[in-house]
């Protein structure tokens, strides 16, 4: 069939009408002839003839706009069987009802001939469709890689036929495995079922293969967990699907196929944001990233970039930085265009001036520092940035009246205890404080430990596994909470979209995650014996870490299922200035643990204080 299939899909939809309407004359003989009792001399030839050509007439115009022969529905699916059963029927009713009253042949024949049409224009879609499926078979490649599938649902069927239909044949399906034990039995596109998922390592054995693929894209961590760790016990590879709201059609295929990552097995599924529908505010806007070369602020500019802002000023002290997210949103990197701002947030006057010129209506401020060990030595540096820089862009976004303003902050900030906790503490409250007097949304965000994000634990640990270990962690019971650049990027602009003024937006990150368990996850990944060192907690750091202060709320979700908004109480002017950008360390360190001492009663009764009426 190799050789006729390109002409036969071309001709797909002629070659099934002619089908489909040669089945109804073979049925309406058929039927004739047995009503007559075989007596061939008895059929009015001409009547049935006549009834058979305007039944096939009337099931090609009936067909036509739904599409029933121009593949509306995949060939011999469910689909088609049932817009095949009711075009057919259609056909054969009227033609039924019209004969009734005329009787130009007896009344059962088309009502007979219809389903008897239906049966041989089903078979003849069915052997069409196996024809096909042998023929994509029937190719080889000697190189190919075996592959067993761990799922036999949809996702399974797509990806065998993905992987046959594949011009290359580098992937070669020899078994499935299920745990459902209704699917014992079951072949998909020929490829047999040969047990649950337990027998990994007997079938990759027994069919030769190299590589198992994880063809469920809701399979909870526990599962891939699980899974992979018998795909290790067989010494194949293991390739996953990813999560169905990651693809970007309902059909999955070998593209999509990719190797396990650590966010397969963090125990939750990533935020589902439907980023087009709530985005809608950043379309023909100006719109200013600070911090905008770092990890997090470079996905966020490649994400506003899709959403067709009038101007993406991407600012950054880093040129180095502003380089490389200028080249992967643009392709080119001359850095001589209006696009990247070189600035430090830290001088107030720069960042004034070039927010009087441009006039962002929007921005997201994601400059800071952020590694914790080294602002425990350099609190003043923190506070140079983190509060002093917030404080900077604060100002400047509240000069030229800026629509929305989100500010990036961390889970550090809940509760503090170290000094990028209270700087970004007090840069919540900063951000509070100008959202009480100024017309534009100005709000927080918090995010937990991000993914890959330049610094963080992952990047440590794969070094550390590289260089042959070991790899160390603080303590064997310390937690974190972690989430993807992608959830914290469409956390940011969600956030813009649903915050009210002076609040924090907080994701559910599930369940908090040991550090351990990320580092044990990592060196089984590299397939390598890696040991683990334990350097006990850093000044500052917490055991676990949490998402929010004590004296705030945490199940008010009104806008979305997994974001909380949590009130932040503001800060005052004279209270900033009041902290000291020089002495020692300790001292820095303890005039911002006090400021974030400060409770919502303390503000309450000094706006008490200050009010006329007092």
């Amino acid at each position: 069939m190799s050789d006729f299939a390109p002409t036969l899909r071309r001709h797909r939809a002629l070659l099934m009408i002619a089908g489909d309407s040669l089945a109804w004359f073979v049925s309406y003989a058929i039927f004739a002839m047995l009503r007559m009792d075989a007596n061939l001399s008895a059929v009015p030839w001409v009547a049935v003839t006549v009834l058979a050509l305007v039944t096939a007439g009337l099931h090609a115009g009936i067909g036509w706009p739904l599409r029933l022969h121009m593949g509306r529905a995949s060939l011999a699916s469910f689909s088609e069987m049932i817009l095949l059963g009711l075009v057919t029927m259609a056909a054969g009713g009227l033609v039924f009802l019209v004969n009734v009253f005329g009787t130009w042949a007896p009344r059962s024949i088309p009502l007979a001939a219809a389903f008897s049409t239906l049966v041989l224009a089903s078979w003849s879609r069915a052997l069409w469709r196996w024809a096909r499926e042998r023929d994509d078979q029937r190719v080889v490649n000697d190189g190919a890689a075996r592959v067993v599938v761990l799922g036999a649902g949809e996702a399974g069927r797509e990806i065998i036929g993905s992987m046959l239909r594949d011009p290359q044949r580098r992937w070669r399906p020899v078994a499935l495995l299920d745990d459902d034990p209704a699917k014992r039995h079951r072949r998909l596109r020929n490829v047999p079922v040969l047990g649950d998922t337990t027998r990994l390592q007997e079938v990759a054995a027994q069919t030769g293969a190299s590589t198992a693929v994880i063809a469920i894209p809701s399979a909870d961590s526990d599962t891939i967990s699980r899974m992979s760790l018998a795909a290790r016990q067989a010494d194949i590879d293991v390739k996953v699907l990813p999560a169905t709201t990651q693809l970007l059609t309902d059909n999955v295929g070998i593209r999509d196929l990719r190797d396990i990552n650590l966010t397969d097995v963090l125990g939750r599924n990533q935020l589902d944001t439907d980023m087009d529908a709530i985005a809608d505010y950043l379309k023909g806007k100006r719109v200013l990233v600070t911090g905008a070369g770092g990890s997090i602020g470079s996905e966020l500019c490649r994400q506003i970039h899709r959403f067709e802002p009038s101007e993406l000023m991407m600012l950054d002290r880093d040129e180095s930085a502003l380089h490389a997210v200028q080249l992967s949103i643009t392709g080119r990197a001359l850095l001589d265009s209006q696009d990247v701002v070189l600035c430090d947030i830290r001088d107030i006057n720069a960042v004034k001036a070039i927010f009087a010129e441009r006039r962002p209506e929007v921005v997201f401020h994601a400059a800071a520092l952020k590694h914790l060990p080294m602002l425990e030595q350099y609190p003043a540096e923190a506070l140079k940035t983190n509060i002093h820089g917030t404080w900077n862009v604060l100002q400047a976004a509240e000069m030229v009246d800026v629509e929305r303003f989100v500010n990036v902050s961390t889970d550090k900030a809940a509760n503090p205890t170290s000094v990028l906790g209270y700087s970004k503490r007090i840069a919540e409250r900063i951000t509070a404080a100008h959202a009480a007097h100024s017309p534009g949304t100005f709000l927080s965000v918090r995010f937990g430990n991000v993914l890959g994000s330049r610094g963080s634990v992952l990047t440590a640990f794969a070094k550390q596994i590289a260089n042959g270990g070991p790899v160390t962690v603080t303590d064997p019971e310390v937690s974190r909470f972690f989430m993807t650049i992608e959830e914290a990027c469409q956390l940011v602009v969600q956030a813009a979209a649903i915050g009210q003024p002076g609040e924090a937006l907080v994701l559910d990150m599930g369940e908090p995650i040991r550090i351990i368990d990320v580092a044990r996850q990592l060196i089984r990944q590299s397939g390598t014996e890696v040991a683990i060192e334990f350097t006990g907690l850093r000044p500052g750091e917490k055991l676990h870490e949490e998402l929010f202060a004590d004296d705030e709320p945490i199940d008010v979700r009104p806008q979305h299922p997994m974001v909380s908004h949590v009130p932040v109480p503001p800060v005052f002017p004279d209270e900033i200035d009041a902290l000291p950008v020089r002495g020692e360390r300790e001292l820095v360190t303890r005039a911002m643990a006090a400021l974030c001492e400060l409770s919502e009663a303390s503000v309450a009764s000094r706006n008490l204080e200050e009010s006329p009426t007092a």
